[in-house]
């Protein structure tokens, strides 16, 4: 069956065992500092795996003479390896298309199974060949790094193609891990992978469809579940995984069990259903409403609330399958989570709608900073702020944008409280960004890059993260870890892998709280 949608609460209730019924008693509200990870794409600026291939953008079809990525549909394999190629064509990727040179250069190693015809441009020069294993110099100042599949063989196609970084060719199997990864984010209590798992418009639904060790980049569905594991246990972290809004129960039950007998037992798993359901620049908020609409949930003149309404009872499904398979709740933090900015959803919509509620652990939030400024308006607009000095911006964060963001906590711990469950927050920090046409400002971009790498931003933060130990927040996931800037928003405390952490302002005051909370975070 696809999926067990239940009318009504009471039949909801025949999925979980009366004997789990006792544990159903939220933890205790401690702050604590999780992280989000970028995700994986051939742009991404954290360097999380040794293997470049693994990152490296979906393959792009060229035909000999034509306009860039016109060649004909590609023949993959259930991996994503090309399997043949029509005479004329070629398939062709790029890897660390990131600027400024951040990502290691010198001799890397390529290795790769099958018969075919490998070349390289951009910023790798081939100085050892043989089949089955390519050195490349690469010199990260002429850019990105091409790989051009010219021709392979039907019988025997080029796969398994990895993209070593030196250093690595004698360890990257047992290790695959950059080790300035592994350890940047030793000591933070959670790592949510909302981001790893391209969880937003994702189109993963069946098991089958899931990325696997042996696809061939993560950057066309998300990461493999087995590194997710990987690494929380090799950081002793607990796992926040967020399930895809298409998700069958086979996929979660299998999810589930892979976690349970894989993941350290000493580690908890947050589990919510796909992020910001309520968005609608999302596919997930339009399927949540299109569900609602079929079932006859909630009002049919406010669709929305039908949304949110299925997004309750799909979260249950998925929180009943965990239950079973892990024999309980004892470490799962069952997750609810919606708009920071308007209790009045999490107070009579989400919480209360099949009692869902009492089948949770946690209210989830995303209580940012939020500076949002368009093109034009009534309020604000770009043009004007374009014109501020950090002084004046900083003026006006302070004295609205954070009191703004410390109500909504407020106002939703007291909702927290109402229903019986932990506040957390599944994003937090600065949202300086233009909106609607307003990133187009590149003046009022800078500003806000400015103000992203400015000592007093800092000290925003500490009174932000005061705030939010003061009324009684628990977990907080800081968006977000090691990302670009640009004029869709400044989210990464670190722009670079090879950023001093000691030159972010944002890391250093999130590294100060952790530390003051006993957790052993280092950043470096």
């Amino acid at each position: 069956m696809h999926r067990t949608h239940l009318h009504a609460a009471c039949l909801l209730a025949l999925l979980i065992p009366c004997a789990t019924l006792a544990q159903l008693q939220p933890r205790p509200s401690e702050p604590a500092l999780g992280m989000n990870l970028a995700g994986p794409a051939d742009y991404m600026t954290e360097l999380p795996l040794v293997d470049a291939f693994k990152t490296s953008r979906p393959w792009i079809s060229q035909r000999e003479g034509a306009d860039w990525g016109q060649g004909p549909a590609l023949e993959l394999d259930e991996h994503g390896w090309v399997t043949e190629l029509e005479e004329g064509c070629f398939a062709e990727t790029l890897m660390l298309t990131i600027e400024g040179g951040h990502y290691p250069g010198g001799a890397y190693t390529v290795l790769y199974d099958g018969s075919g015809t490998i070349e390289f441009w951009g910023s790798g020069t081939v100085v050892e060949a043989e089949p089955g294993r390519i050195v490349l110099d690469v010199d990260p100042s002429r850019g990105a790094l091409f790989l051009r599949l010219l021709g392979t063989d039907p019988g025997d196609y080029v796969r398994n193609i990895r993209v070593i970084m030196p250093g690595f060719e004698d360890t990257y199997e047992e290790d695959p891990f950059h080790p300035v990864f592994l350890d940047r984010w030793r000591g933070v209590a959670c790592i949510r992978f909302m981001d790893w798992m391209h969880t937003n418009n994702s189109s993963v639904a069946e098991w089958e469809d899931r990325p696997t060790l042996q696809s061939a980049t993560y950057s066309a569905k998300g990461m493999a579940l087995e590194l997710m594991v990987d690494y929380c246990n090799r950081i002793d972290a607990d796992a926040w995984f967020c399930m895809p809004h298409l998700c069958t129960d086979d996929y979660v039950r299998q999810f589930a069990t892979y976690v349970r007998d894989r993941l350290d037992p000493d580690l908890r798993v947050y589990i919510e259903y796909s992020n910001e359901v309520w968005n609608g620049m999302f596919a997930q908020a339009s399927h949540a409403e299109a569900m609602g609409v079929e079932l006859g949930i909630g009002p049919a003149e406010r669709p929305w609330e039908g949304a949110g309404m299925y997004y309750s009872m799909r979260s249950l499904e998925i929180f009943a399958t965990w239950e079973e398979v892990w024999g309980g709740t004892n470490r799962l933090v069952r997750v609810l989570a919606w708009q920071a900015a308007n209790p009045w959803w999490s107070e009579n919509i989400v919480l209360p709608a099949f009692d869902a509620y009492q089948e949770a652990d946690a209210l989830a939030i995303a209580p940012y900073i939020s500076f949002n400024i368009p093109a034009q308006g009534d309020d604000l607009t770009a043009d004007q702020v374009a014109g501020w000095s950090l002084e004046r911006l900083f003026e006006r964060l302070e004295s609205h944008a954070l009191p703004e963001s410390l109500a909504w906590i407020e106002d939703q711990k007291a909702i927290a409280e109402q229903f019986g469950l932990e506040l957390i927050a599944y994003e937090a920090g600065q949202h300086l960004v233009g909106v609607g046409g307003g990133e187009n400002n590149d003046r009022m971009t800078a500003l806000f890059h400015a103000a992203n790498a400015d000592p007093r931003m800092g000290a925003l933060y500490d009174a932000y993260l005061r705030g939010w130990t003061e009324s009684g927040g628990g977990l907080l996931a800081n968006f977000s870890s090691v990302s670009e800037w640009s004029k869709w928003g400044s989210w990464g405390v670190l722009q670079y892998y090879d950023d001093d952490p000691s030159d972010s302002p944002k890391l250093m005051a999130l590294t100060e709280w952790a530390r003051s909370l006993g957790q052993p975070v280092s950043a470096e």
